[in-house]
C-alpha cells in the first residue's frame, strides 16, 4: 500500500448554517411574544430598522383556512431547512416587508385596567428575613438567613440542622434554637421539616395542641388509609370528637409559604385566533396572527439614503451594507415565518374539524409527520413552529402541541381515536361514579363499551397521569369527607 501524498477530487453535497439560516430557524421557535422582545432588541441595534407606526391602528382582514398559494409557499420553504435543495438568498431584499401577511389579532381590545396592576408581592424568603431582623439580631440573625435560604416556595426546611450548623460554625443547640424563633414567623407552619411539623405548628397557635390532637398528627399515615377505627383507639376519642378533629385538620394550611411570592404567574398570551363565520356557501374557518403582540418592522430607506450620500471610507460603507442587509433580512425571515405559522395552523384546523365542532371527545389522533406531509415541509419545520405557540378559539385555550396525540385502536375495529379523547371519556366516567366507585377493571369495561379498546394498565396510567387516585383510594377520601 503507498503512503505517498496525492490530489483527490470529491463531491459533497452539504447544508450550511449561515447566520442568517440559524436566525431564521430561531425565530421560528418563538412565541409572539418572544418575537416582540427580539424586534425591540434589533430596533435597538440596526439604525435601518424602524417600527411600523400603523401597527396598532390596523386590523388586517384575517386569513381563511384554505390551501396557501404557491407564490407564498416559495417563501415558507426558506424555512424548511431540512430539504437540503432548499437554501436562502443572502442578497439585500429592496422591498421594505411586513413581519406577516394580512392576517392580525382581534382589533379594539381593551387595555387592562392600571389601578389593578400593582407592584409585585414580597416573597416568602424576604418576609421571613423582614421578621427575622426585628426578632433576633448579631450571629442568631445570621443563623436565621441560612435558615431562611433552606426554606422552599412552601415553607419547608429543606436543609438538616446538623448541615447549617457545620456550615455557620455554632453548636447544634444554638441553631434548634433559632429555628424555633423561625417558627413563629408568619405565615403559621413555615420552617416545618415535615407536614406532620407543619400541622403540629398550626395546631399550637390556634391552642388546639392536646394529647388527642398530637396522636392524630403522629399518625397521618393511617389517616390517609382511612383507618379511622385504628385513629380512634390511639387517641382515644369517640366518633364525634375525631370528626371535629379531622374538619380542623382540614383547615390547616399544608403549604403556607405559598401564599407569598414565588415567580408571579404569567399570562398564556394566545399567538393565533381560530374563528368560525358565515360565508355565502356556508361556514369557513379563519386564522388570525395576534397582531396586538406582533409589531411590524420596515427598512428606513431614507435614513439609510441619507448615510449613503455622506463622505464615507471603505469601513463606514461596509457596515451601512451590513445594516443594510441585516434589516433586509430580518424583515424577510419574519414575513417566512408568519406565513409557515398559519400554513401549519391552517392544516391543523383542517385535520381536527371534528374538535373545534364538538369538542375533545373528537379529537383525532394526529402525528408532526402527517402535517409535515400534508403542507410538504419536513417534520421537524413543524415542530418548531408547534412550539411555544398557543391557539385561542371557542372552546379556550390550547397549546398548538396539543393537537396531536398517539392513536388508540377503536374495540370495533374502526378509525382509531386518539389518546386526548380516551382521556376525557375516562375522566368523566370518574367523574360521575357516584357513591360505587369504578375499579380499573370496571372502567375497563365501560371504555371498551364506549368504542375503546384500551387495556388495564393503560387505564391507570391514564388516571394516575391526570392525578385521580385507584378506586380504594378514591373510596377512603370519600368516606374521610363524609366524617
Amino acid at each position: 500500500m503507498s503512503l505517498a501524498p496525492s490530489l483527490q477530487l470529491r463531491q459533497a453535497q452539504s447544508l450550511v448554517m449561515t447566520p442568517q439560516l440559524q436566525q431564521a430557524i430561531k425565530l421560528l421557535t418563538l412565541s409572539n411574544l418572544e418575537i416582540e422582545a427580539f424586534i425591540a432588541d434589533e430596533l435597538e441595534r440596526n439604525p435601518l430598522l424602524a417600527a411600523d407606526p400603523t401597527t396598532e391602528r390596523a386590523t388586517p382582514e384575517p386569513v381563511e383556512a384554505q390551501p396557501v398559494e404557491a407564490d407564498s409557499a416559495a417563501g415558507e420553504a426558506a424555512l424548511d431547512v431540512d430539504v437540503a435543495a432548499e437554501r436562502f438568498d443572502d442578497g439585500p431584499n429592496e422591498a421594505a416587508l411586513s413581519t406577516g401577511p394580512s392576517v392580525g389579532g382581534a382589533g379594539g381590545e381593551e387595555l387592562p385596567d392600571l389601578d389593578t396592576l400593582g407592584s409585585p408581592p414580597d416573597s416568602l424568603a424576604d418576609h421571613l428575613l423582614a421578621q427575622a431582623g426585628a426578632a433576633v439580631a448579631g450571629a442568631d440573625l445570621f443563623i436565621a438567613q441560612h435558615l431562611i435560604d433552606q426554606i422552599d416556595e412552601a415553607g419547608y426546611l429543606r436543609a438538616t440542622l446538623l448541615d447549617i450548623a457545620l456550615r455557620v460554625g455554632v453548636p447544634l443547640a444554638r441553631v434548634e434554637g433559632v429555628l424555633a424563633t423561625v417558627q413563629t414567623f408568619d405565615p403559621t407552619g413555615v420552617g416545618a421539616r415535615d407536614l406532620a411539623e407543619c400541622l403540629a405548628l398550626q395546631a399550637k397557635e390556634a391552642d388546639r395542641y392536646d394529647p388527642c390532637m398530637a396522636r392524630l398528627i403522629e399518625n397521618l399515615d393511617l389517616l390517609g388509609r382511612g383507618e379511622l377505627k385504628r385513629l380512634q383507639r390511639l387517641c382515644g376519642v369517640d366518633d364525634e370528637d375525631m370528626a371535629e378533629m379531622i374538619r380542623e385538620l382540614r383547615a390547616y394550611d399544608p403549604k403556607p409559604g405559598c401564599r407569598y411570592g414565588g415567580e408571579p404567574v404569567q399570562s398564556v398570551v394566545p399567538d393565533l385566533f381560530v374563528t368560525r363565520s358565515r360565508i355565502k356557501d356556508g361556514w369557513s374557518w379563519a386564522i388570525e396572527l395576534n397582531a396586538a403582540t406582533l409589531p411590524r418592522v420596515l427598512v428606513n430607506r431614507r435614513y439609510h439614503a441619507q448615510l449613503a450620500s455622506g463622505a464615507q471610507d471603505k469601513a463606514s460603507k461596509a457596515w451601512l451594507g451590513d445594516m443594510l442587509a441585516g434589516a433586509n433580512w430580518l424583515v424577510k425571515a419574519l414575513d417566512q415565518r408568519q406565513r409557515t405559522i398559519v400554513k401549519v395552523a391552517t392544516e391543523i384546523v383542517r385535520q381536527q374539524e371534528a374538535f373545534f365542532l364538538h369538542g375533545v371527545q373528537h379529537l383525532k389522533p394526529l402525528t408532526l409527520a402527517r402535517i409535515a406531509d400534508a403542507i410538504e415541509m419536513h417534520e421537524s419545520t413543524v415542530s418548531r413552529v408547534t412550539s411555544n405557540k398557543y391557539l385561542h378559539c371557542a372552546r379556550g385555550l390550547f397549546e398548538l402541541k396539543y393537537f396531536f396525540t398517539s392513536a388508540i385502536q377503536a374495540a370495533d375495529g374502526g378509525e382509531a381515536v386518539s389518546a386526548a379523547a380516551v382521556k376525557a371519556a375516562l375522566k368523566a366516567l370518574i367523574a360521575g361514579e357516584g357513591a360505587a366507585v369504578l375499579s380499573d377493571d370496571t372502567l375497563v369495561e365501560q371504555l371498551n363499551a364506549k368504542g375503546f379498546d384500551i387495556a388495564r394498565r393503560t387505564v391507570a396510567k391514564y388516571r394516575e397521569g391526570m392525578g385521580i387516585g385507584s378506586s380504594v383510594q378514591r373510596r377512603r377520601a370519600r368516606a374521610l369527607e363524609r366524617t
